[in-house]
């Protein structure tokens, strides 16, 4: 062995918590321990619950034990996924009502051109309609005068007919060949 780079082997005193002392050697002169021969399960042949909050102890005390721990940040996690699940949720069915509003107000645009244009053909029809019974009224009085003796029946309607259009088209015709 090399001189001088050894610690001093020197008498030590041993104290245990449970109030047993005894001497030996060792590099320190004082000692602490939690447990000797006197108190140690092993030697006595009985079980002692020893509460000296050890590492492990005192490592749960601060930060809890590892299953809570992951039980909490599960259901952190689990609470996050909902979350964010509800918004998507949320989210689309905004979409889906946008979506409808868009749908009926386009329905509703179109219904109103509809109504127009069937307003504006009832219009124009009405007006024909007036045309042709005046031209035909002008056209009956053609025709009565040289058939007096013949009266012509006209078939009783509200709306122009395929014969009141044929009348209202044979003046057109009579007076191209009289020119």
């Amino acid at each position: 062995m090399k001189k001088g780079i050894h610690p001093d082997y020197v008498e030590c005193t041993v104290h245990c918590s449970c109030g047993n002392t005894f001497i030996t050697r060792a590099t320190k002169p004082q000692l602490r321990v939690e447990l000797c021969n006197e108190c140690h399960p092993f030697f006595t042949g009985q079980q002692k619950f020893v509460d000296t909050g050890g590492r492990v102890q005192r490592f749960t005390d601060k930060f809890g034990s590892a299953s809570t721990t992951l039980a909490e940040r599960e259901a952190a996690r689990r609470e996050e996924r909902q979350r964010v699940a509800a918004e998507a949720e949320a989210a689309a069915r905004a979409a889906r009502e946008e979506k409808a509003a868009a749908k009926a107000a386009k329905a509703a645009q179109y219904a109103e051109k509809g109504e127009r244009a069937e307003k504006a053909a009832a219009e124009k029809s009405t007006e024909e309609a007036a045309a042709v019974e005046a031209d035909g009224a002008d056209v009956a009085l053609d025709a009565a005068e040289p058939a007096a003796a013949e009266p012509a029946e006209q078939p009783a309607a509200t709306e122009p007919t395929e014969a009141a259009e044929a009348v209202a088209e044979q003046p057109a015709a009579a007076e191209a060949t009289a020119e």
